[in-house]
């Protein structure tokens, strides 16, 4: 697996407009890499209140608009983490689902979940729920390493999202959730790549 904290030693320069494929994708991963050792070295006092902001704005938004079903994330790599806010809205009835992969190259499935849930480590060592049927969220809570003006996101590069939001039966609300350093001007958009319907930030 790519070595995806160590920080670059420079920026990675933007490719050319016109830029095929793979020259695109070398720019992602090397921009991948630095977002994610930026967000690895946020200092905790600082971590602590970029989370409570965002935390803020997550709980307007659902607030704002209630769902049936909402499939979320266990933080990874320094990620902001929605467990305790997600926790609270569970007990005042909210349903919640994580995402578990079953093959690479295939759609996430989402298995319930509750504080308490029986858990196994999945992909990366990410924990998910061990067993229990595939449900489908009416909202996903999307991480973001990085994230454009457009509301593209650039995620982990697996194209799980992607790939998941695409093949659902009925579309999903996406909220983006993540830290504002991670926006770009562009992620140079893709054929495959699919915009979120709005992105959530401590800005």
């Amino acid at each position: 697996m790519d070595d995806l904290t160590k920080a670059p030693d420079h920026d990675p320069a933007p490719p050319d407009p016109d830029a095929d494929w793979p020259a695109i994708r070398d720019w992602r991963k090397a921009t991948r890499t630095r977002l994610i050792a930026e967000r690895i070295a946020i200092p905790a006092p600082d971590r602590a209140a970029r989370s409570e902001r965002i935390d803020r704005a997550l709980a307007a938004a659902l607030e704002a608009r209630p769902s049936r079903l909402i499939g979320f994330y266990w933080p990874f790599r320094g990620e902001y983490d929605p467990r305790g806010l997600l926790a609270a809205l569970r007990e005042r009835g909210a349903h919640l689902a994580l995402p578990v992969i079953v093959e690479r190259g295939r759609p996430l499935v989402f298995r319930a979940w509750a504080p308490g849930s029986l858990m196994t480590e999945g992909v990366w060592n990410i924990p998910v729920p061990e067993a229990g049927d595939t449900v489908q969220p009416d909202l996903l809570i999307v991480p973001l390493v990085g994230f454009d003006r457009r509301t593209y996101r650039l995620g982990y590069g697996g194209g799980f999202y992607d790939r998941t939001i695409a093949a659902m039966p009925a579309r999903p609300r996406t909220l983006g959730v993540g830290f504002a350093l991670g926006q770009l001007e562009t992620i140079y958009p893709q054929p495959h790549d699919i915009a979120l319907d709005a992105v959530i930030t401590d800005a």
